[in-house]
């Protein structure tokens, strides 16, 4: 897949996202800004935290990305009794007396992690090596895992008994976190008309993974101007209490800020956001129209905060 000239290969992904947009929202009725979130980590590289109350077609999205996306996909649902070695896999003695590995379901291109917090913290460090090396390590041997590869997470809002909260470390691996809402009455009405029929939507496979790798180089290879880059770095900046840049209103709201990864992402994010919307170049205004995905879970809230009923979104936009 190659384009003459930078444009045309911009162009050819500004495309591509129309139609892999188009064809997902066949199945999915609304949520468009989770779904344009998910493309942008997609091609950006990165893993995406899905936060959202029940019901909310988390997982049919993840599904139906991987239809449009013609790449292999395995949900792991994560239980509480749920072992490393089921997630990465394991040696086993063979019959000819020799040990052999079986792949373990990360061993796929879109990983759907569903229900993320329900399984304890050794589990869930089993899916962090893979999702930062892209390989996972099983007694002394690296195996690497297919590319392109991504995690969807999924985490439930409510229910807080019997989870195990990701920790910070853990959350930082995600490029974005995005949460998902309640349809809108319009919208709701025409899911439960979709889903109650015989009818059922067919999606075509749009790229495939050699396309989304392409993608994802070119997306590196977008030039951003100095003061894109420095809005991008002072904005998570102004996000740590102990920074000189940070405010009264940070150091009194706040007890931890984002960390260099949150810059990274910002500028990857914003390089990407800028070629879906035609643009050759991101702005400032990119960096903000991905700031609270990327910021909302590496930014901890203070007490004061929490007594104030302020939400990490609330906090951001005071920083915009």
């Amino acid at each position: 897949m190659q384009h003459r000239t930078d444009v045309e290969a911009a162009d050819a992904l500004r495309d591509a996202y129309k139609h892999v947009y188009s064809e997902i929202h066949k199945v999915i009725v609304g949520q468009d800004e989770v779904v344009k979130s998910v493309l942008i980590s997609i091609f950006s590289n990165g893993h995406c935290l899905l936060v959202g109350v029940p019901g909310l077609a988390k997982t049919l999205l993840v599904q139906t990305v991987a239809q449009v996306l013609d790449l292999g996909f395995s949900r792991i649902q994560f239980t509480p009794d749920l072992m490393p070695s089921d997630i990465i896999g394991s040696e086993i003695l063979s019959e000819d007396r020799n040990f052999k590995f079986i792949h373990g379901p990360v061993f796929s291109n879109i990983i759907l992690a569903d229900e993320i917090n329900r399984t304890p913290p050794k589990t869930q460090a089993a899916l962090l090596e893979a999702m930062q090396e892209k390989a996972v390590t099983v007694a002394g041997v690296t195996h690497k895992l297919a590319q392109p590869f991504f995690v969807l997470a999924t985490q439930n809002p409510i229910e807080q008994e019997g989870t195990y909260p990701l920790p910070e470390a853990q959350l930082d691996r995600f490029m974005f976190n995005v949460s998902l809402d309640y349809p809108t009455l319009k919208e709701e009405l025409l899911i439960v008309k979709n889903t109650t029929s015989a009818v059922t939507p067919e999606v075509n496979k749009v790229l495939n993974a050699d396309q989304i790798i392409y993608f994802q180089h070119l997306v590196r290879n977008i030039p951003v101007t100095d003061n894109v880059l420095e809005y991008a770095v002072k904005l998570v900046s102004k996000t740590r209490p102990n920074s000189e840049l940070a405010s009264a209103e940070v150091k009194r709201l706040l007890n931890w800020g984002a960390g260099p990864r949150a810059s990274q992402f910002l500028i990857l994010g914003a390089k990407c956001h800028a070629v879906i919307n035609g643009k050759y170049s991101p702005d400032i205004e990119d960096v903000q129209a991905i700031a609270k995905p990327v910021l909302r879970h590496r930014i901890i809230r203070s007490y004061h905060a929490e007594a104030e009923g302020l939400t990490a979104d609330d906090i951001i936009q005071r920083l915009l």
